[in-house]
């Protein structure tokens, strides 16, 4: 009876493990993060990406819903600018296993390892999202956050999966550094 109350918390780990995302930022040790308050979007930075305009909707208003929760406004004098820039890759998974009559795991011909082996292949697509702040006046860099995580061709996640990815990297704003 035990073991059925341990499963649920068992199978949250594994999905969650599914979902990892990897995230990274890096920042200007001379900026003065205290005194951004307003940002908007850099038009010309973001139309040169080169994703659907249905994902890119989907990246700005995570990323505009993340910067609200954290006290900023949308401006049209805005003290941050915010760019986003986006990198993919496949990933190919290929798998042998061999079992059977034989003795064990070697290289070379072995006549007792007939039967039993069975090779899996499987791909799927590995994105990174950057999101750069940059202050308005100076017009430079000064915070850059990246997520790397699973996308999903699946039109009902993909909103939670770059809701997911844009919370992680936007978690690390402001640096910890300039929090204190």
């Amino acid at each position: 009876m035990k073991t059925f109350r341990f499963l649920p918390l068992l199978l949250l780990f594994i999905v969650a493990s599914c979902d990892s995302v990897q995230v990274y930022s890096d920042y200007d040790k001379s900026a003065d993060f205290k005194q951004y308050k307003t940002f908007a979007f850099m038009k010309s930075g973001i139309d040169k990406v080169e994703i659907s305009d249905l994902d890119k909707k989907r990246i700005l208003n995570a990323i505009d819903q993340q910067l609200q929760a954290k006290g900023f406004t949308k401006s049209d004098n805005p003290d941050l600018l915010v760019n986003i820039f986006t990198k993919s890759r496949k990933e190919v998974s290929v798998n042998q296993f061999n079992a059977g009559w034989g003795y064990g795991w070697g290289y070379g011909w072995n006549p007792y390892m007939m039967y039993g082996g069975h090779t899996t292949v499987s791909s799927s697509t590995e994105g990174t999202l950057y999101i750069d702040l940059i202050d308005a006046k100076k017009k430079e860099l000064i915070w850059q956050g990246e997520g790397t995580g699973t996308l999903s061709k699946d039109m009902n996640r993909k909103d939670e999966i770059v809701n997911n990815i844009v919370g992680q990297i936007l978690a690390q704003y402001p640096p910890a550094a300039a929090k204190k």
